[in-house]
């Protein structure tokens, strides 16, 4: 649900449309004030432009815990299980954690509202925090996989915390606000790892086992925005969006994640976001988690291929988040359908580039990777709009929750299935199949393009 001021030439500044599924509605708001709010005037502009300061700022600095914790997530396993396979099971479990949870932390927001289900998610990541320190201290892996998993809440929260940029976004700025969020991701991706050594020395001081002081900071970080996200993420954005478009702020019925999915599907342009966003992720972690172990059969000394390693990697984090506000306004003035046909097109060329270097092809591995956070980047923001704009704000939350655990589901296949690709056919055949996963998308743009000339639909 979206607000739009009435045109230029209107004199009714104080009677927004609500775009609900596509339909436009007029609400009568006198004075700007909506119903059921504590402040007595309520301008939906300002909130929004509030919402996205205090959703890009949390993100920024819930992204230093959760990079510090993904940094050494796997080396804990490692140190705990005593073998190197393990190392993958602690990234794993991470991973398989923001997708599972991303459907009841979305409920919670369809329930109560974006605030509670954000700070709820943050809420779990600090005890997922709090169970992998317990766990390297006794050395227990299961339940150091448990508190991974549970740790995975923050990544979920993350990824959600774009969709409530869009809650109350009109239409023509709905791109750039989603992208205003993943760009704020750049902070803690690229201070977070850099946080691992004091962290080392922080769980040492407190008698914790050394990369188990990373998860304090983490543990910290998450607590201070999950108490910040309660006391400034207000109005609720989701909720202050359904008030304006007529509904009430009652307990709302339970929503299915199967029927909302289903809704996601019976729109072109939900088909379309939602095989994006989950191509685009797919593709992004089965080339990025391989080409460090690629990179790694170069040869010479450990210490340089490892600095070369974190400068091509650097630069994919750069692709993926760095240029997200210019993709976010080619989502909204390009449209959304030809931002996507821009994905593929560069997740096509980085799989290209990248599955044709030599593991001493630094550079050239590096244009690889950057087309490749690029390629990630314009899928995940362009088809996360378009799946926003494809379902009515009852069903909404649940649908973007729904989209995100198939999305979290499809890179962590990605993933397990990159280390047998890379030991069967080397890492040309990683980068093969992955741009097979292209195909897919484009089956569905070229039917959303004739469903477009063919009927209305969506840009």
């Amino acid at each position: 649900m979206t607000i739009r001021r009435a045109g230029r030439g209107a004199r009714r500044a104080d009677r927004p449309s609500v775009d609900v599924g596509g339909q436009t509605a007029s609400v009568r708001q006198p004075s700007s004030t909506v119903p059921g709010t504590a402040a007595a005037d309520v301008v939906p502009e300002r909130v929004q432009r509030r919402t996205v300061g205090v959703l890009s700022g949390s993100v920024a600095l819930a992204g230093l815990g959760v990079t510090v914790g993904i940094t050494v997530g796997g080396l804990i396993a490692r140190d705990v299980a005593g073998t190197d396979s393990a190392a993958g099971l602690g990234s794993t479990a991470g991973v398989l954690g923001a997708a599972v949870l991303a459907v009841p932390l979305a409920r919670i927001s369809d329930r109560a509202g974006r605030r509670a289900g954000l700070a709820a998610g943050y809420g779990v990541a600090v005890l997922g925090a709090g169970v992998t320190v317990a766990a390297a201290a006794i050395s227990s892996l299961p339940l150091l996989l448990l508190g991974l998993f549970a740790f995975g809440a923050s990544t979920a929260c993350g990824l959600q915390s774009r969709y409530a940029a869009a809650d109350l976004a009109t239409p023509a700025r709905r791109g750039r606000d989603l992208s205003l969020v993943v760009w704020a991701t750049t902070v803690g991706s690229v201070l977070g790892p850099n946080l691992a050594g004091p962290g080392a020395d922080l769980g040492r001081a407190l008698g914790l086992p050394a990369l188990g002081g990373a998860f304090v900071v983490s543990a910290v970080a998450f607590t201070v925005v999950a108490v910040a996200l309660l006391l400034l993420l207000r109005p609720d954005p989701l909720l202050l969006a359904r008030r304006l478009g007529g509904g009430g702020n009652g307990p709302r019925p339970r929503q299915a994640t199967g029927a909302a999915m289903r809704a996601v599907w019976a729109s072109p342009q939900g088909r379309l976001g939602l095989t994006a966003v989950i191509v685009a992720h797919s593709v992004m972690v089965g080339v990025m988690v391989m080409t460090p172990v690629h990179m790694g059969h170069a040869g010479g000394s450990a210490g340089s291929t490892l600095r070369v390693i974190g400068l091509v990697i650097s630069v994919h984090v750069a692709g993926m988040y760095l240029f997200s506000p210019l993709v976010g306004i080619l989502a909204d003035r390009a449209g959304r359908r030809n931002t996507v046909a821009v994905s593929g097109a560069l997740l096509l060329a980085a799989a290209g580039v990248a599955g044709t270097a030599a593991p001493g092809a630094a550079v050239q591995l590096g244009v690889g990777l950057l087309l490749l956070g690029l390629g990630w980047s314009c899928g995940l923001i362009a088809g996360s709009t378009l799946v926003t704009e494809s379902v009515g704000a009852d069903v909404r939350p649940t649908a973007q929750g729904g989209t995100d655990l198939l999305m979290g589901l499809g890179s962590a296949l990605a993933g397990v299935l990159g280390g047998p690709l890379l030991a069967l056919g080397g890492f040309g055949l990683v980068s093969g199949v992955s741009a097979a996963l292209v195909l897919p998308l484009a089956v569905v743009w070229i039917a959303g393009v004739r469903s477009a000339v063919s009927g209305p639909g969506s840009s």
